[in-house]
């Protein structure tokens, strides 16, 4: 299966994403960002976008679908998808190659969310800030596709490892200690998070 985090740039989901990776046995990181960059080495710098580009969206999808045929287990993708045709065209072809996608939102207020931005230390992180910034506009005008498509996790002052907790707990149990052998709590009756 795959477990795709989504939400605006900054929120935490590579760190969320460690913490499943971590919990879930047989869980990789599968980021694919990479292959955007990977595309970028063939066709140069995206005018806007790497995602615009429709190769970026077959590959993900073909890539996704190869690596848990070689490996099994679970995918954790972390990709901000803002457009919603593009996130159709993912979860579509991820459906008809017989992949499980549970898409989760992790979603914050302004303030905390410019605080995580603006003390960022990580390498990567250090030049984004700014433009992280510049796209919680796109982010608040997808909010309300991205909340029918996804399950919506308020992560406002809760910690990485607690959020990782709350997603395994709403995944569908596999087996009589829930997805891939960890122990998680019953799901609400909904099979919801409350948004």
């Amino acid at each position: 299966m795959i477990i795709w985090l989504n939400g605006t740039f900054g929120v935490g989901k590579t760190t969320t994403a460690g913490e499943l990776t971590a919990r879930l046995p047989g869980a990789r990181l599968f980021d694919a960002e990479k292959v955007g960059e990977m595309l970028g080495h063939v066709l140069g710098r995206p005018e806007r976008d790497f995602q615009d580009w429709q190769p970026w969206r077959g590959l993900v999808v073909e890539t996704a679908r190869q690596l848990l045929d070689f490996v099994g287990g679970t995918l954790v993708v972390t990709q901000t998808v803002l457009r919603e045709g593009y996130w159709q065209e993912l979860s579509g072809g991820l459906a008809e190659a017989g992949i499980p996608v549970h898409h989760f939102v992790l979603h914050t207020d302004d303030g905390t969310l410019v605080h995580r931005i603006t003390t960022d230390t990580k390498p990567d992180s250090r030049n984004a800030g700014q433009w992280r910034l510049d796209h919680l506009p796109a982010y608040r005008d997808a909010l309300p596709w991205l909340r029918r498509e996804a399950e919506t996790i308020d992560t406002t002052g809760i910690p990485p490892s607690r959020v990782a907790e709350i997603i395994i707990d709403h995944l569908p149990r596999t087996g009589p200690n829930g997805p891939s052998g960890t122990t998680a709590a019953a799901q609400t009756a909904s099979g919801r998070i409350p948004r």
